[in-house]
């Protein structure tokens, strides 16, 4: 995707890694890249928001990737892709983006429009080497990207308050690396952190925004259901 301060997709494609080692030193090269001096789009702009999320069968070595985008004003769906591909690394805890992000780019290269905002099923700087799947994703594209994951990973927080849109600290030591944050009263948080070009204020306020029925953004609902519906059918 031809987007200002886009790394050269193609480039970084054509080289991808094939072992843990080249793996961590890719994530090593490119994290210095990511975009902590932007807010991001205000919550409820005029413009585009996408989700991402893949699905995937092992014994097939097969990976299927959705792109749904959404009107950030209205939440509707204005526009769908899908990809398939082969699973080209291993699995690795910390490096699940290698396995994910040619598929990924893929389906987001089928949208109709360039994304404005891109919500992923995972983590950014929530991430040991602080460089998880939204980050490496916003870096190569140059996209504003969060990361809004089910679980903390390796990191602690206390739980936050009860009601929809508490928030407190993902911890690394004495590092906030993201938020736990409560979308609904009453049920278990999300954890989101900053991608690329997106502050950790502005994440939290869009995935509120996003998850304003469920646990999760509706960004993440809806293309979780369309890489399923596109792996049953590859």
């Amino acid at each position: 995707m031809d987007t200002p301060g886009t790394i050269s997709c193609d480039d970084e494609l054509r080289h991808w890694p094939s072992d843990e080692a080249q793996a961590r030193a890719v994530q090593d090269r490119l994290r210095s890249s990511v975009r902590l001096d932007e807010s991001g789009p205000q919550p409820g702009f005029a413009g585009t928001v996408v989700g991402v999320d893949v699905a995937y069968d092992d014994e097939r070595d097969v990976v299927a990737a959705a792109a749904v985008a959404l009107d950030a004003r209205t939440l509707g769906v204005t526009d769908e892709a899908t990809a398939v591909g082969q699973i080209s690394f291993p699995y690795v805890p910390g490096l699940l983006a290698f396995r994910e992000i040619p598929t990924v780019i893929d389906a987001l290269a089928r949208l109709t429009r360039t994304p404005d905002l891109v919500v992923c099923d995972g983590y950014g700087l929530a991430h040991p080497r602080r460089f998880g799947l939204a980050s490496h994703l916003g870096v190569l594209t140059g996209l504003p990207t969060i990361g809004v994951a089910k679980n903390p990973f390796t990191f602690r927080y206390a739980p936050p308050g009860p009601e929809r849109g508490a928030t407190s600290p993902l911890l690394d030591g004495d590092e906030e690396v993201g938020r736990a944050l409560r979308t609904q009263k009453g049920v278990k948080p999300v954890f989101v952190s900053v991608g690329h070009r997106v502050d950790l204020d502005r994440a939290c306020a869009h995935t509120l925004r996003l998850a304003a029925a469920y646990r999760l953004p509706e960004t993440t609902r809806a293309a979780d259901a369309l890489c399923r519906k596109a792996l049953a059918n590859a």
